[in-house]
């Protein structure tokens, strides 16, 4: 008797889709356990701590999820992080339950915050370092804040 062959992959295409995908208290520890995980994550995927895209990637996660846990928050409900890289595009997800509570989308008008003002900066920052962001629907309540990373050097 012959034992059954085993198939012989020869040309294994690489793999392009990495997902991260976790839900969080809707609380400051929550936040600022999201960007820890997500920079680990990023770590394990070849994004080493401190590099570039590690960095941006923790301001805008930081930024996101703050503003969900400042105005998405929804007692009893948490909020969710998903950190994907796309091939050469790091996308970062942040969704809450709060669609009622939508902040301008890019290229319309928002406050400017005063020279002295505690907060209202923060989409400012993720416009600065995101190639691309926008507000979408999540179904089947809430919404979702998505903020793009080209990964190409250019």
């Amino acid at each position: 008797m012959t034992a059954p062959s085993t198939p012989t992959v020869t040309h294994a295409a690489p793999v392009t889709v990495r997902v991260f995908t976790q839900r969080f208290s809707s609380t400051p520890r929550g936040a600022r356990l999201a960007r820890r995980l997500a920079l680990h994550q990023l770590d394990t995927w070849g994004l080493p701590y401190g590099g570039p895209v590690s960095d941006t990637a923790a301001l805008l996660v930081a930024e996101l999820a703050a503003n969900a846990v400042t105005h998405g928050r929804v007692p009893g409900r948490d909020f969710e992080l998903a950190v994907k890289l796309l091939g050469a595009t790091l996308r970062i997800e942040v969704s809450d339950t709060r669609g009622e509570r939508r902040p301008p989308s890019p290229g319309l008008p928002r406050p400017t915050p005063g020279p002295l003002a505690e907060d209202g900066r923060g989409l400012l920052l993720v416009e600065a370092l995101a190639d691309r962001w926008d507000v979408l629907d999540r179904l089947p309540v809430g919404k979702t804040v998505v903020a793009e990373l080209d990964l190409t050097s250019g």
